[in-house]
């Protein structure tokens, strides 16, 4: 693509004065691992490879299934049995071939947990379990790596930016994951569609602030109750 086409294509990014060229420019070099191609993760991939980041590494073990329509916006019905990094991989290829995607078909564990978050700049959790979003965080803490966290449920979603600028983490307002006896999940309790994108979106714009050096509402959760529109935020 030529110089002139790709400052069109981020020219409303671009107009923005917070951000401008040299903000586009950290956009375009920054490299962002997003965990979880799903309700959340889709959305965060969307906005983020639509914004230009250079490298947009994208972490699931699962396959698309035909539940996960209803909210996972970057699979298709053809997606169905196959797995969801690969059909990230095309959604963003077709959205912007100047992102460099890196593909992880693999479980973050403590085994590679270390290496994997290394290689990037600014970590995503849109993990679903609360096994992973705890090791992400730890690993994030121990490495100095931004997080930005999101959680949904039913109408339900939070959000929040950790370790970032030497603001706290998941464990100052949740020291410990709940008892297994006491998890909800989607998968039992449901999750409307519209939700994730409305909680993706935000994580998608908290990781450009960050990219862009742009204000941050650090050490603090925003509650949303999608029901009765209500957003809340928590100080920790």
């Amino acid at each position: 693509m030529k110089k002139e086409d790709t400052f069109a294509r981020y020219s409303r990014q671009i107009f923005i004065e917070e951000i401008g060229i040299e903000g586009q420019r950290k956009i375009l070099n920054a490299k962002v691992l997003v965990v979880g191609a799903g309700g959340l993760g889709s959305p965060v991939i969307q906005y983020l490879a639509g914004a230009g980041v250079g490298t947009l590494g994208v972490a699931d073990f699962d396959e698309v299934e035909l539940h996960n329509l209803n909210r996972q916006v970057i699979h298709r019905e053809g997606s169905v049995g196959k797995s969801k990094v690969e059909s990230a991989e095309k959604f963003v290829k077709k959205l912007n071939h100047q992102v460099k995607f890196i593909g992880i078909d693999k479980k973050i564990d403590h085994s590679n947990a270390v290496e994997i978050i290394s290689q990037f700049d600014i970590i995503v959790d849109g993990s679903d379990n609360f096994t992973t979003r705890y090791l992400i965080n730890d690993i994030c803490s121990d490495l100095q790596k931004p997080l930005v966290y999101g959680n949904i449920l039913g109408f339900e979603g939070q959000i929040a930016v950790f370790n970032c600028n030497g603001s706290r983490n998941l464990r100052d307002i949740f020291p410990e994951p709940p008892s297994e006896d006491h998890i909800p999940d989607c998968d039992s309790l449901g999750v409307l569609g519209p939700l994730p994108g409305m909680v993706g979106s935000m994580m998608a714009g908290q990781v450009l602030k960050i990219i862009a050096d742009l204000p941050l509402q650090l050490n603090q959760m925003t509650l949303i109750d999608m029901l009765n529109w209500q957003f809340f935020t928590v100080d920790f």
